[in-house]
């Protein structure tokens, strides 16, 4: 059963539907007055949060408690940190700061991510896989295809995203460094910018099990990070990142690092799902990568960072001015044609269509069930109000034939009756000749 880091604070939630509108799996419904999630149509990606105007969602994430579990703590700060903090001209602070907070260790992300770009490069050379091939880097994407675009699952590249591969080397470089540690002994905390990637922990892709013992908020980290900073005099030269890796933290980071004009960035889940859909029709033609972000300006603009994302981005923009283009390189990148994707940087799970709606098992019963819907879609306004409680009326009419809802919750019927039963609630202009 999946594990979900998105969840409701009842009390708070007035039933306004603005999440059920904006929910991109229609995985919201609003029963008795206050919303509802359907687990089994979540993709955590934090829109929800993002767009209820009385902070009734809440993202679940690791305390810092977590850390007392462990003898050697080590931080994965997402590129997306950076941009959090005014005026930063050296990443060593924030990577100092992470020290005083408790870690016993730091790996910068963005260290695996222009490792990744290097592979990706690699991969798009080869002539035997479909294109466009789409980045697996944001786990809410690779879900919504999982579970929306069935016959997009195999353009999906394979390649382990930055924060696993981040975890995978700090480990490999704590026990190397520390041969007296044991694997339990050791903890890697991902400081994450979305609720998407603390689900990614519970719930890995391409991977049986994840190789990041827990998620911090970076919300959190951030309130802690700023006094500690403020200390700081003289900070450890610890960044081993380029501008590449940093570019990671906002939409388009990623394709420019790739070096190839055939690319497309798009951000936010309304955006992204129109060029998913492009993209399944055949309508978009000469691309070899597209690079998807469900949170509108990329990573930092995810539900867990503190900033406005396009502050953070100018941000990040004036600190890359001072960093290389890269410190992290594949040791035969000299001779491009020659570099191979090493087995563990790839998936060894394949991704599955996990269509969010089975009507039914049985392949006839669900074929009249599917008739059912059309039937009673037929009958319903197709206004997509949401006053029923589902996100549209196609959406009503599901519920409706799966026995979750019934055809008397539409508002719009009602209105109809009443106008028959008591003339006087007729609209003016409307009565009967």
């Amino acid at each position: 059963m999946s594990m979900h880091s998105v969840s409701l604070i009842r009390d708070k939630c007035k039933g306004c539907t603005a999440c059920l509108k904006r929910c991109p799996t229609e995985a919201i419904r609003i029963r008795d007055g206050h919303a509802v999630i359907r687990s089994e149509r979540c993709i955590d990606c934090g829109e929800c949060i993002r767009v209820c105007p009385h902070k009734a969602k809440k993202a679940t994430y690791d305390d810092f408690s977590a850390l007392d579990r462990f003898r050697w703590k080590i931080a994965l700060p997402a590129p997306a940190l950076y941009g959090q903090f005014d005026n930063l001209e050296d990443v060593d602070y924030v990577l100092t700061g992470l020290l005083g907070c408790g870690f016993d260790d730091v790996y910068e992300v963005a260290r695996a991510a222009e490792l990744i770009s290097e592979y990706t490069r690699c991969y798009l050379r080869r002539s035997d896989i479909p294109k466009p091939v789409i980045s697996s880097a944001c786990p809410a994407i690779v879900r919504m295809i999982a579970a929306r675009f069935p016959t997009l699952c195999q353009n999906v590249m394979p390649l382990l995203p930055p924060v696993e591969l981040a975890a995978r080397l700090a480990r490999e470089e704590a026990k190397k460094n520390h041969p007296e540690l044991t694997d339990d002994q050791i903890g890697v905390f991902f400081i994450s910018p979305c609720p998407a990637k603390v689900s990614y922990v519970k719930n890995p892709i391409g991977v049986e099990k994840s190789a990041i013992d827990g998620t911090l908020a970076m919300s959190d980290v951030y309130f802690r990070l700023v006094p500690v900073m403020n200390k700081i005099t003289t900070p450890i030269s610890l960044s081993r990142t380029g501008l590449i890796g940093i570019s990671w933290a906002g939409s388009g980071g990623e394709s420019s690092a790739l070096f190839n004009d055939k690319y497309l960035a798009a951000d936010g889940m309304e955006n992204v799902i129109k060029v998913l859909d492009e993209i399944d029709n055949g309508n978009i033609s000469g691309l070899e990568f597209v690079e998807l972000n469900a949170c509108s300006g990329g990573c930092v603009g995810g539900a867990l960072t503190v900033v406005n994302p396009y502050i953070s981005k100018a941000r990040l923009q004036s600190l890359r001015r001072y960093l290389p283009v890269s410190q992290n390189r594949v040791a035969s990148a000299l001779k491009p044609d020659s570099v191979e994707i090493p087995p563990d940087y790839l998936w060894n799970v394949p991704l599955k269509y996990t269509p969010i709606l089975q009507l039914d098992q049985d392949i006839s019963a669900a074929m009249r069930k599917m008739s059912e819907i059309q039937r009673i879609r037929g009958r319903l306004p197709d206004l997509d109000c949401g006053a029923c409680g589902a996100p549209t009326c196609l959406a009503m009419a599901e519920d409706v034939a799966c026995g979750e809802a019934e055809e008397s919750d539409c508002i719009m019927k009602w209105k109809d009756v009443l106008r028959k039963v008591d003339p006087a609630v007729r609209p003016k202009g409307d009565e009967p000749k």
